[in-house]
């Protein structure tokens, strides 16, 4: 099968195509021929060697761990009724044009959702969706977003607005802003702006109940400043290259409920749950997925390149 593979520890040159072996699905799996695999910015932070404490892989290895595709064999004890059905997964090393997964790991994708839009949600609208229940948000709620334009930020705008929520969005640079707002967020600060967060307490009305950071870093921490006494802030991204560092006394002195990336790490029932329920969302039309470029399996590292430059609107997904 052909697949990109990290070869060492580096820059988005060391992801390299590759011809491996087919993988055989063995009990209780299946083997899926991959239309498109996601990706997020942490499989290229992981690829440059961030995080081994959180992502203990050794090169070379196959990056990527979302995929949509079809059901081409069925391994001892699967239904055969599985073959030729369209699905997504979690799988071990998606940047490939084949993949093995559990039966029990498949979420069916529902007729009349194309299956670009169904990788795209793979990743980001499982932890978007599990993040608007864990931090609770109600029509009560000012919610700010940061990261806003981005595969994730993009589906919590909507979600957060479907549930009546007064959301305002921070991206970077005017087209990004532009988005957020047309996605329906309330308002939207650019980020480039020295006086961003003094907008973003204007337009949430003076502070956030809900802090949603995709962002971290010194934005985030900022954004912590934002929080209401009482909130809730959720530090759940890293692109900075860290995770923001928040005060932890001044956090349990004022009251805030604080969430980080461990508290999206999903059990397999819940996976699926959250799953169907972003496929029947966009299914439905009521979810828009943002996809800024689609690259070939092969040019996998250009894409990391595309995802750490944050110059496209929207996810990068690879097409197999």
């Amino acid at each position: 099968m052909r697949a990109a593979q990290v070869t060492r520890f580096g820059g988005p040159e060391v992801l390299v195509p590759v011809e491996l072996p087919d993988p055989v699905p063995g009990r209780g799996e299946v083997l899926i021929e991959v239309a498109y695999a996601d990706t997020i910015f942490v499989e290229a932070q992981v690829r440059s060697g961030w995080g081994r404490e959180y992502f203990p892989v050794t090169p070379p290895y196959v990056p990527g761990g979302g995929v949509s595709g079809t059901v081409g064999a069925v391994g001892p004890e699967v239904p055969e009724s599985w073959l030729g059905r369209r699905v997504v997964s979690f799988v071990q090393g998606s940047y490939a044009s084949r993949a093995v997964a559990a039966v029990s790991s498949l979420t069916p994708v529902p007729e009349g959702l194309d299956l670009l839009t169904a990788a795209a949600l793979v990743h980001d609208g499982v932890t978007a969706a599990g993040l608007i229940e864990l931090t609770a948000v109600s029509a009560d709620d000012r919610v700010l977003i940061l990261g806003a334009s981005g595969g994730m930020g993009t589906l919590l705008v909507q979600l957060a607005r479907s549930r009546g929520a007064r959301v305002v969005g921070a991206a970077r640079g005017p087209e990004k802003v532009a988005l957020v707002r047309e996605l329906g967020a309330s308002a939207a600060v650019d980020v480039t702006d020295g006086g961003w967060a003094e907008g973003a307490r204007e337009a949430l009305g003076g502070a956030a109940d809900v802090v949603l950071d995709g962002v971290g870093g010194q934005l985030g921490r900022v954004a912590f400043g934002l929080t209401a006494d009482g909130g809730r802030f959720s530090a759940h991204g890293a692109p900075s290259g860290g995770f923001a560092v928040t005060d932890e006394e001044e956090a349990a002195e004022r009251g805030i409920k604080m969430f980080g990336i461990g508290d999206v790490q999903f059990g397999p029932a819940e996976l699926g749950r959250l799953t169907s329920y972003a496929l029947g969302e966009a299914a439905g039309g009521r979810l828009r997925t943002v996809v800024g470029e689609v690259f070939p399996l092969e040019r996998a590292g250009e894409a990391h390149v595309a995802v750490e430059g944050r110059e496209l609107v929207g996810k990068v997904v690879l097409e197999a």
